[in-house]
């Protein structure tokens, strides 16, 4: 499949502007939340570590082919997705230093810096070109963009109302999951394998290869570990148990 020229500075740019958004708000959290200079630092350089090894290692796995495989074949990409979603979940739950990262990023910080996933515009560029299946792209492009275009809306409502936009929060949240459940699973059965259940022209094979692959096996991940990871903080700031927020940065 020819990939248009375009797509490598879309996804590049879009996954490496991601993650120097990130790594600027949880810099600007922690000197907010009064970390000393050292702990910010070496919170810093571990969270860099994770982020762009794990995006090099994404792109090294799908240069190899890992991800792209034929109509014959038993599809791989799930990997690429549990796995990241298994690590990340058991530190969001299990560090301790992750609880304190999750207790300094204020909570329409984590909302806010999903509006990179408005880039899913691209599912549709992709569509009209005739490179990608309606039955992916529409789902998948639609939600993105509207999830990513309410983001930086719902962020600014609960920094205002912390306490009256909890559901709002909520519901958004849920809502990107759903999206993102959506986008993978019509991905799944649109690309060619073993065990494709819908035979479609155009397929999804360019999902499986680099750099759109880089979508599903890192950009998917992350997206929701930045939803568990809001829900866990609404839940810890509307928990009955006295320790409800008191300011939308807390």
């Amino acid at each position: 499949m020819t990939i248009p020229t375009y797509l490598p500075y879309f996804v590049f740019g879009g996954a490496l502007a991601a993650v120097a958004t990130i790594l600027y708000g949880l810099n600007r959290a922690l000197a907010d939340a009064a970390w000393p200079p050292a702990d910010r630092t070496r919170a810093l350089r571990v969270s860099a570590a994770i982020l762009i090894g794990w995006l090099a290692l994404s792109v090294a796995l799908a240069a190899m082919g890992v991800y792209h495989v034929g109509a014959s074949a038993i599809p791989t990409i799930q990997y690429g997705i549990a796995l990241p979603l298994l690590i990340g979940s058991l530190l969001l739950w299990r560090s301790d230093t992750m609880a304190r990262l999750l207790d300094a990023v204020p909570q329409q910080w984590l909302i806010g810096v999903q509006l990179y996933r408005a880039l899913g515009v691209i599912f549709l560029i992709l569509y009209v070109a005739g490179k990608l299946p309606g039955l992916f792209a529409w789902p998948a492009g639609v939600g993105d963009i509207a999830i990513g275009l309410l983001a930086p809306v719902v962020g600014l409502a609960y920094a205002r109302a912390p306490h009256d936009t909890a559901g709002l929060v909520r519901t958004w949240n849920v809502l990107g999951i759903l999206d993102l459940v959506v986008a993978v699973t019509t991905g799944f059965i649109t690309s060619p394998s073993l065990i494709q259940p819908i035979d479609v022209q155009p397929n999804s094979e360019l999902m499986t290869m680099l750099p759109m692959v880089l979508i599903p096996v890192y950009l998917v991940p992350l997206s929701i570990m930045l939803h568990v990871a809001s829900l866990a903080k609404l839940h810890r700031a509307t928990a009955p148990n006295g320790n409800r927020v008191t300011r939308a940065s807390a």
